[in-house]
């Protein structure tokens, strides 16, 4: 993440509201756009689809399948995005460059079999009234976007943030206006559109990738060597993705919040659309989070690791300890802040939108607590990061365990209390986390030079 530090740094160092302004919009695009995308063109395929495509409810079946897809994909290549990124940054580190591109191709062959052996079965025999046709697309829809996640973590530790969100755009936009030729064929015409426009997107960050590390092999499994392997780190990415999709699996499976669809697949009106606009104010928050995050603290810890390197001063280096503490509580202070802003600009829209979708407006209550939850969110990522720069791979194991248990208790003891408190699971997970998270991150602060000095 730290190369978006330097971009951001030379739009700050422009000293200009112009110049705050850019860094703040391309720090936005970059941690929230891919997903933002995704969320809005298969929205969009729905509108233009909804009018034209017979049975209607093929529209809703389409997009309840692709948020599986997703959903799913994410979860199942979560136990690989950490741990590859690790790989790939201490290689970097070690100036062994030629070994990142086997093992991306060993990574992209793996995920590409197990991705493919998970929904080979689940085509075959959970969806009996569906042609062969959208078996086969579902499949390979799975698979593809399973190897898109791979490759976009690859692509940003390649520092190509703008490659990617340039990508997403014109496969989304590509997915839509495929989608919209081929609706005659209703829901399978549908799905063919967004494969698609996964296949493009995929493709296109292919080239990238090889065009810019040449290699002897194509394939290879260094990665899992045991010297080079961090189970640990397979493990948050797994707990984390678990996580924060539990409350809204779980909805979508309770006979009183949620609904078949399609298939096995089934979706909550109730909680899915007040959670799609909540995570829409997660842009604001991810700019700031971005910006502080990549900025100020990575110029500090910067500074401390070097002067401890180095033989700084023990002033010097306790300075910038002092710093990056100051600028983590200025960081969570802003996300906070600028969260809020964000929340209540939706809530003043929210109504209107929910009139135009058909909503009642009862689930509004539902949509206020999912804001304040996403605020929360960004929050924990926050803290997540601090712990990934620090190395503390155990505190990232126990804080996303932590939020995936509590996510999943908590939502089922909220369906139990009923509608008033629906959403004050996945909110109470996220609280608890944090706190716990910025608990943690103050001890080991505290704790730093020590556990610099003394443990490494």
């Amino acid at each position: 993440m730290a190369g978006i530090g330097f971009e951001l740094r030379k739009l700050l160092r422009q000293d200009t509201l112009l110049g705050m302004m850019r860094a703040y919009a391309y720090a936005g695009v970059i941690g929230s756009g891919p997903w933002v995308l995704s969320i809005i063109g298969i929205l969009i395929i729905g509108l233009v689809s909804l009018s034209v495509v017979s049975p209607a409810e093929a529209v809703t079946q389409f997009q309840v399948t692709v948020t599986y897809i997703i959903a799913f994909s994410l979860i199942l290549t979560g136990t690989l995005q950490l741990a590859f990124t690790r790989f790939c940054a201490d290689r970097i580190f070690e100036e062994r460059e030629d070994v990142i591109l086997p093992n991306f191709g060993g990574v992209t062959l793996l995920v590409t079999v197990v991705s493919g052996l998970f929904a080979l079965p689940v085509a075959l025999f959970l969806f009996p009234d569906q042609s062969v046709l959208f078996r086969v697309v579902l499949v390979a829809s799975f698979v593809v976007v399973s190897n898109i996640w791979i490759a976009t973590i690859f692509l940003s530790g390649m520092k190509q943030y703008q490659a990617i969100v340039l990508l997403y755009a014109l496969g989304y936009t590509l997915t839509v206006g495929v989608s919209f030729l081929l609706r005659f064929m209703n829901l399978e015409g549908l799905l063919i559109g967004f494969l698609i426009g996964q296949v493009s997107l995929l493709g296109g960050m292919l080239v990238l990738i090889v065009r810019a590390y040449p290699a002897r092999r194509s394939v290879a499994f260094n990665l899992f060597e045991r010297r080079w392997l961090y189970p640990s780190l397979m493990l948050v990415g797994l707990l984390f993705n678990a996580g924060v999709w539990a409350d809204k699996i779980i909805f979508w499976m309770d006979s009183g919040t949620g609904s078949a669809v399609i298939g096995p697949l089934r979706a909550s009106l109730i909680y899915d659309i007040p959670v799609f606009l909540s995570y829409l104010s997660l842009i604001p928050g991810m700019a700031v989070f971005l910006v502080r995050m990549e900025t100020d603290f990575v110029e500090y810890y910067s500074n401390f690791y070097d002067a401890v390197r180095e033989g700084g001063s023990l002033s010097y280096i306790e300075d910038m300890r002092n710093q990056m503490v100051s600028t983590i509580r200025l960081g969570v202070f802003q996300i906070v802040k600028i969260q809020a802003i964000g929340a209540l600009l939706i809530m003043v829209v929210a109504p209107d939108i929910f009139a135009t979708l058909g909503i009642s407006n009862l689930y509004l209550p539902l949509l206020k607590v999912q804001l304040v939850a996403a605020g929360l969110q960004v929050v924990f990522l926050a803290v997540i990061n601090v712990f990934c720069y620090l190395d503390q791979r155990r505190i990232l194991v126990f804080l996303t365990a932590l939020f995936l248990v509590l996510n999943v208790m908590l939502t089922l003891v909220s369906l139990q209390l009923g509608p008033q408190f629906f959403g004050y699971g996945f909110l109470l997970a996220l609280a608890v986390s944090v706190v716990v998270g910025l608990w943690l991150v103050q001890r080991s602060m505290g704790r730093l030079e020590y556990q610099t000095f003394m443990l490494h």
